[in-house]
This record gives C-alpha cells, structure tokens and sequence, in this order.
C-alpha cells in the first residue's frame, strides 16, 4: 500500500494535464483460433469541446484507424492485457497458454519458447499512433502477496509529419506457492515520420523484454490442499526451489530458480511512394495538401536478438533424476540457454490500383535472413530466403474485404515452408453485422526447441521429425447491433508435434483433426447485463491433443451511469471449464508437455466479484477473486500447479491530456 500511495502522490504532483472525456459501452468478444475479439471500440473524438483528443492508431501493414477504448467491462484485457481464456501455472505472471487451443501457424524459422508470449512486446502489436495532443496514461495495481503492476504509456505528434510513443509495464507478484515469484518488464518505442510532400514514410518499431518466472515444478502433492495445516500455501513442499528463499523487491527480485528470457527486437520500415498530389480549400486560411499513391517501394529491416535461459543455482531434489535422467549432485547448478540471432531485409513492390484507396493493393517482394544460435557448448548459422505477395481490397464503401496472401521459402535451412491465406469479408448490414469466411494452410519445420535442447548437465536430439502441415477453415460473424461474436473453426493437422515427456518430443504422423466453436454475447435488461462467453471443442481422431470439452466465463453486472459522470459496473463473474487431461509443464525446456493419465478437475467455478467503475478519465477496477476456495478446493490448471487461494485486487487507470 505505500507503493500506491507514493504512485498516487507523484502522479498529482507532476499532473497538469486537463482530464479527457471518454464514452463507455465496449463488448469483449474471445477470439480463439483467429476468432474474433472486441464488437465496439469507444471514441476519443469530441467535436465541441475546447480540450479535445483526436487520437488514433494503426498496426504495422494494417490500412485500419483503430481508437482508444476506454471501457471497464473487462479488467482481463482492458487491465491485465491478458483475455480470460488463458490459463497460467497458477500465478499472475507465469507460464500461460491458450486454452481455447490456438496452433502456430506461421512458416519460417522459430525457436519454439512461447510459455511467456502473452505479457512481451512484439512488432505485430506495436502501435503507430496520430494525435492532435500530448496523450498519456498512467496504471497501477496492487493485490495480495505483495503483488504489483505498473504501466505508463505516452504518445505525442511533435510536428504533423512525426509522432513517437513509449511503453513501459512491470508486473512482479510473489505468488501463493513458494519459489513461484514473477518478475516481468517489458519497453516499447515506436515513431512514425512523413516527409512534407508525404511521398516518403518511416516507421521505427523497438522493443526489449525481460520476463521472469519462478518455477517451482509444481506442489508435491495435492493432498496437502485438503489438510488444514497447509492454509498458509508457503508452508506446502513445492519440487524446485523447496529450500531456497527468494528475495523480493519491487525493482530488485531474486528468484533462486527460474526461466529468464530477454527479447531485444528492431524494426524499421521505410516507404516511397509515387502518385498525385493535389491541394484542398479548406477555408480562407487553411490549405491542406493530399497525396495519393500509386506505387510504392518499400523496405523493411528487422533485428531480433533473444535469450532463453533456465536457472537453478541449487539442486536440492529428485526432481531432475525423475523427469530428465539427471544423476542427483547436491547443491548442483543447472543451466540451458539459447540465443538466437536474427537480421532480415525485405524488400517489396505495393500498387494501389484504385486511387485514394490504401486498403486496395497488390504486394509482391522477397525477404532474406541470417539466423544465428549459440548454445552453452555449440553454436548455429543458416539462412532463408522468402518470396512472398498480398493481394487486398478492402472498398471504400466498408461492405466487402478480401484479402489473400501467400509466402513460400524458396532456398535455405526452411527450404519447403510456406503458408497461404485467404479471407472474404462482407457486412450485410447493421442488423445483421458481418460474416466472414477464411481458410489457411501452413507447412512449416518444426519449432527448433523440438529438435534440438542444450544444458549443462545433457543434450537432446530428434533428427526424425518431418515438416507439419496444418489447415484451418473458419466462420466468423460480428454483430454489434445484437452484440455477439461467433467464430467456428475446423483444424486439420498432420506431422503434429509434440513433447511426449519432459524432454523427449514425437510427431503424429495420423491426420487428425480439431472442431472449435467460440461464441460470446452480451444480454441487456437495464440496468443488468450478462455477458456470456462459450466455447465448444471436440477433436476427432487419435491425436496428442487434449482440449477441455467445454470452456465459458460469465459476467452478470449492474451497470448504471449515475451523478452525471460516474459509470458504475458490479457485479459476479464465473469462469469454468470441463475436466480433461490438461498439459504439464517441464520447466527446464518451458514448454508444455501432452499427457494422458492425469485428469485436471475443477472443483467449482473460479468466481470473482468485482466492481468497475470509471469517472471522466479515471477508471479503477476492484476485485475479490477465486471467491470458490472458501467451499471447495484449489482449482488446478495443470497437473500439481493450483491456483492461488482468495486474492484481492485493486487496479487504477488515468488518462491526461497534456
């Protein structure tokens, strides 16, 4: 509480900023497969008042304005920037997956560590922004065991032609369970630039991770759960770290045994572009000078250096001789890295066949790389070359967008990937929103980390494995009159891998296949609301894949707008899936590893109650959560790893306006 309260003081000391106004009303949709995810997007865009924010922002090869939302229905991702349906080894901060299964589909050369994806920066998510004024936004949570979060996001136009924004979040939490500590910070800066004649674009895109997990193998047994000696969960034997003490401090936390993985990206892209220019009258004072291309050159650089590293200063158990085969040397170190260097230049020729029209294109162009991995005792270098072309027309009018695209290595270590894409999307109307049709076909080499893994005390091989091809057919439709998101999604997949144990990794060369439908909606009788998120999985043949049948969360609120100003939403949540053979984890590789003899079983629904609330540019998000441990047990995410016992949590948000 002094953290918040030291935050809370520095923030009004250095605040001399006009608070915006903001509306509400966003739907948070799933997603799931490449389902779709938000039905509303809140404005930032007030003609009338003398202190308004116009900002808006893009995604790097995206034509779409997008705009800040400002919305308190979901404190998953309008808060954590983590969606509800992933699911952690237990702690905020700790290795996640999806559990609406979503596969990699994405050809090329890839490492295979993403047990921390969600919370790290990519260039994919970096956003370019345009505002007409200094914007910045302030967060902090505080919850039990110490747990804190801080975000601090600013972007401003310095000129018309260049804009810059940085990011900066931490999260650090402690957890329930020894030696389960997170300690993650994560910096983004992007720019954009325009030259005057607005024929030449540049986009600069940085980012640098650095994410934290205590790994702890998971609690000895689960018995311990029922006995009333283990209320306090810190008193519970854990496998890996059992006897080390950690040592936490919001900015200087030791954690005695870890996975560390520093992620260091580059990216800078640069546009020429040939066309007609014209000016438009405004008013008698104002002129305002248009381009319009016809044809561009475009280059793009991109540098990724990123580190994966496991840390255990102190074999103090079993564990390692049980699950890796390694002999027990009290006191022992064991250590795995990989690095993995990256370089790529890619050149591309776009036309714009329709004047005016940027969502209307044809992309050809090659990219090279230069990949390079050192290991403790051995390094690697190789090389790709990729051709690859879009075609996209997304009409003026908004009613149809179609897009397909298609990549294919043509020579180096990847030599045979390549993934094709196609989309038609078409909206109907406002009654009946959009419908959208997609199919994909990835073949791919498998992920490096199953071919090959390094540590000081063995190395492991699989030469075997073939390349995987994976197919996926979708139907998607988007309603926001009716409020609803429905994405079905049918995945074919062969040459499947897969860890069959800690350490040992198989394919499943059987064609097998995986039915999804994600559906979620919002239901109105004010001032209640239900949202209502379901989704359905089944798969079909014999295949290393274990899903939970059925996965929903429910949110049943009162929302009311009162005193004017105050934009009020309290209420219950119940999130649930179905027992099923969840994932283990072997912490030594990071990944998730297939098994079929442990049912994970959810005792009760984890249910939260919460009330949100936002007043003009300040939103706070007020939770008591896992509510269900004072009549059931822990509920499990996978084999030995509960969840966290009643927590409660305290999330704030401010918006300024410089």
């Amino acid at each position: 509480m002094r953290h918040l309260l030291i935050f809370i003081a520095l923030l009004l000391a250095g605040s001399h900023s006009l608070m915006a106004q903001f509306n509400t009303g966003r739907f948070g949709g799933m997603g799931g497969g490449g389902g779709s995810s938000k039905m509303q997007r809140d404005t930032m865009h007030h003609q009338e008042e003398p202190d308004t924010l116009t900002l808006t922002y893009r995604y790097l090869g995206e034509p779409t304005d997008f705009t800040i939302d400002s919305s308190v229905a979901d404190f998953n991702i309008d808060f954590l920037k983590v969606p509800a349906n992933y699911m952690t080894l237990g702690n905020s901060g700790s290795a996640a997956r999806n559990i609406i299964f979503t596969p990699l589909m994405k050809p090329g050369f890839d490492a295979g560590f993403h047990a921390y994806d969600i919370y790290g920066n990519t260039h994919a998510n970096a956003r370019f922004y345009n505002t007409n004024r200094p914007y910045s936004e302030l967060n902090y949570l505080v919850g039990s065991k110490q747990e804190q979060v801080i975000g601090v996001t600013h972007t401003q136009n310095r000129t018309d032609r260049f804009n810059f924004a940085f990011d900066y979040r931490k999260v650090n939490a402690p957890g329930f369970y020894r030696s389960q500590t997170t300690n993650h910070d994560t910096y983004r800066l992007t720019a954009r630039y325009q030259s005057k004649n607005k024929r030449a674009n540049t986009y600069f895109s940085f980012y640098y991770n650095k994410l934290q997990g205590g790994e702890n193998g998971g609690i000895k047994s689960d018995t311990f759960l029922a006995n009333d000696r283990y209320k306090n969960r810190q008193s519970i034997d854990v496998n890996l770290g059992n006897q080390e003490v950690g040592q936490y401090a919001f900015f200087g936390t030791k954690i005695p045994v870890k996975s560390q993985y520093q992620q260091t990206g580059l990216l800078v892209q640069q546009q020429y572009d040939w066309g007609r220019g014209d000016t438009l009258h405004i008013n008698d004072s104002t002129d305002y000078y248009r381009y319009r291309p016809i044809f561009r050159v475009q280059y793009t650089f991109n540098y990724q250096n990123d580190n994966y590293q496991f840390i255990d200063n102190n074999q103090d158990t079993s564990f390692y001789s049980r699950h890796y085969g390694f002999d027990f040397i009290p006191r022992d170190t064991i250590h795995a890295q990989h690095k993995w260097k990256t370089i790529s230049n890619d050149l591309s020729l776009i036309q714009f066949p329709v004047l005016g029209n940027l969502g209307h294109f044809i992309n050809l162009g090659a990219r090279f790389e230069t990949i390079s991995g050192t290991f403790l005792d051995a390094d690697i270098n190789f090389t790709n070359l990729a051709l690859h072309g879009e075609y996209r027309n997304k009409t003026r009018n908004k009613l149809w967008d179609f897009s397909a695209r298609g990549e294919f290595y043509v020579v180096g270590q990847n030599i045979g990937d390549y993934g094709i894409y196609g989309s038609l999307r078409r909206h109907i109307n406002d009654l009946l929103g959009d419908v959208k049709l997609s199919v994909s076909n990835v073949n791919r080499e498998p992920s490096y980390v199953y071919k090959f893994f390094n540590s000081n005390r063995n190395t492991w091989y699989n030469s075997t494995l073939s390349k995987e091809n994976t197919t996926q057919l979708q139907f998607a439709a988007e309603n926001r009159k009716l409020q609803y998101n429905l994405a079905v999604n049918y995945f074919l997949f062969t040459n499947y891998t897969y860890l069959s144990d800690y350490y040992h990794s198989a394919q499943a060369t059987n064609l097998f296949n995986l039915l999804q439908v994600v559906f979620s909606k919002k239901f109105n009788i004010r001032p209640f609301s239900w949202y209502a998120e379901v989704a359905f999985q089944q798969r079909h043949g014999e295949g290393p894949l274990n899903v939970p049948t059925i996965w929903t969360r429910h949110r049943f609120s009162f929302e009311k707008l009162l005193y004017r100003n105050l934009n009020l939403m309290t209420g219950l949540e119940f999130r649930y899936n179905t027992s099923y053979n969840a994932d283990d984890y072997s912490p030594l590789l990071g990944q998730f590893v297939y098994q079929n003899t442990t049912s994970v079983k959810y005792n009760a629904p984890d249910i939260s109650a919460f009330a949100h609330f936002r007043i003009k540019s300040f939103s706070a998000f007020v939770r008591a959560e896992n509510l269900n441990v004072f009549f059931a047990e822990n509920n499990h995410s996978a084999p030995l790893y509960p969840y966290n016992n009643f927590a409660f949590r305290l999330g704030l948000r401010w918006w300024f306006i410089n």
